[in-house]
């Protein structure tokens, strides 16, 4: 396309006024699981918008029954049509102590390697990566006055909590927000050097239970031995989910579970990947998943049950000789494909049931439940994106897999019936959701760059 070295040259020139912008959205503290920020996460969706409605999107802020959406729409060139989804809020900064800075205020902090860290909570989940695509489509307006394909543009409050909002939504603006493909920016490169586009996506469901034993709390010396323990109950409940070997115990959980195919499994291999520093930067070195499994299979291609929290009894200073009537506990599922997420439910919660003993009771509290999604490899948008990113980064993107989930993409998928391009420029490092949150500026500049060549190689495919 004779004009992206203009565009390219012009995103060159103002990155500063660039990087200026994703300061003024980190210092918005939209943190959507506490409620006192809910004028923040306003803020946010309405700064967005106002950006949106600068570059001549026709854009605002809808509101839903939780923290509001963005949507803008803008018409360019003839082509595909994109949707590009994001989301502005964030999560919280606890523990506070361990950040070296403001978490809302922006620092640039030199690194080691000679890049620039942009630390501030959701530099990089999701502000710095959400950016990446809204600046390129500021480029190509500035030299060009359009875009060279039809963009949507769809930015989430909640993908924090759940997402409770997002399928009344779609429902609600599903004929609005049909495109011919879905882009998401959510994800990691493969390495430093490497660009990715993630064509495996893992479901998830997650599930809290309640165990409740006696009817109050009792003293150990009086009950002790006699009387059920909550803890004890729901920790002899947790153990058994997992298998000697590393697997899941559940009955039927792998139904529907396939390996890789040969040819997939010989393309990870190819890839660079230390298995031993992969656990050793986390201070691990021994893989606690299926043991007949690659780390990187365990992570992308296998399905996992993790434990996230178990509360009761007594957690404050000092000890207290209590047996506790009741106790919580919080699991998470990932999947993939060939899993039905409401059979893996209803599978755990009936072998949660056979564990607990017949005078007591549980009772279950759902987070959501979905699918796992892999994009058909025979894309004309996922060709010509790998083609873009070649050229940016002068090395071909991998076609990666990914542990975590997204459910957008499967809410998409279920309601539209849109194929999604997962490329995100986040590093291994990051920090997500951790103290200290931090996007590489060569990532937000990279990114930046691959988003402008993404849309003008776009505009050379065919629409459906």
């Amino acid at each position: 396309m004779k004009d992206l070295q203009a565009v390219l040259d012009h995103a060159d020139a103002h990155m500063d006024d660039s990087l200026e912008r994703l300061f003024e959205l980190i210092r918005i503290p939209s943190v959507s699981t506490v409620a006192a920020h809910a004028d923040d996460c306003k803020a946010a969706a309405t700064w967005l918008s106002d950006q949106l409605n600068e570059l001549g999107f026709d854009a605002s802020v809808r509101a839903t029954e939780g923290h509001p959406m963005v949507v803008g729409h803008n018409e360019g060139a003839d082509g595909p049509h994109v949707l590009f989804y994001g989301h502005y809020d964030v999560q919280p900064v606890d523990p506070l102590d361990l950040w070296n800075t403001d978490p809302f205020e922006p620092t640039l902090v030199p690194a080691p390697d000679g890049d620039t860290h942009i630390t501030g909570r959701g530099a990089t989940d999701d502000k710095g990566q959400l950016l990446t695509f809204v600046e390129a489509c500021r480029a190509w307006k500035a030299v060009t006055g359009r875009l060279p394909i039809k963009v949507s543009m769809l930015f989430e409050g909640e993908e924090e909590s759940g997402s409770k909002s997002l399928g009344p939504f779609l429902e609600a603006t599903k004929e609005e927000l049909r495109a011919d493909v879905m882009m998401v920016c959510d994800t990691d490169m493969w390495d430093r050097e490497t660009p990715a586009i993630t064509t495996m996506l893992r479901g998830m469901v997650g599930e809290e239970f309640t165990i409740t034993t006696a009817d109050r709390d009792l003293h150990s010396g009086m009950f002790g031995n006699a009387a059920r323990n909550a803890l004890q109950v729901t920790s002899d409940a947790l153990s058994s989910l997992r298998k000697a070997d590393g697997g899941v115990a559940i009955e039927g959980f792998y139904d529907g579970v396939q390996d890789l195919a040969p040819e997939i499994r010989a393309q990870w291999q190819s890839l660079p990947f230390d298995q031993a520093g992969f656990l050793g930067d986390v201070g691990l070195s021994i893989p606690a998943g299926e043991s007949a499994y690659s780390i990187m299979e365990q992570v992308w291609a296998r399905p996992s049950c993790e434990i996230h929290g178990v509360i009761g009894g007594y957690t404050d200073p000092g000890f207290k000789t209590v047996i506790p009537a009741q106790a919580t506990a919080k699991v998470s599922f990932r999947l993939v494909a060939g899993q039905d997420p409401f059979r893996i439910r209803d599978a755990f919660r009936d072998h949660i049931r056979a564990h607990v003993p017949a005078d007591c009771s549980v009772e279950f509290t759902s987070h959501g439940a979905s699918p796992a999604l892999s994009l058909p490899l025979d894309s004309p948008y996922l060709a010509a994106t790998r083609d873009a990113l070649g050229q940016e980064w002068n090395t071909e993107a991998a076609l990666a897999g990914a542990g975590g989930s997204i459910p957008i993409v499967g809410e998409f998928k279920r309601q539209l019936g849109m194929d999604t391009l997962l490329v995100g420029f986040a590093r291994f490092d990051n920090r997500i959701h951790s103290p200290y949150e931090k996007y590489d500026l060569s990532s937000f500049k990279g990114g930046i760059r691959s988003f402008i060549r993404i849309l003008a190689a776009l505009s050379e495919v065919e629409s459906a």
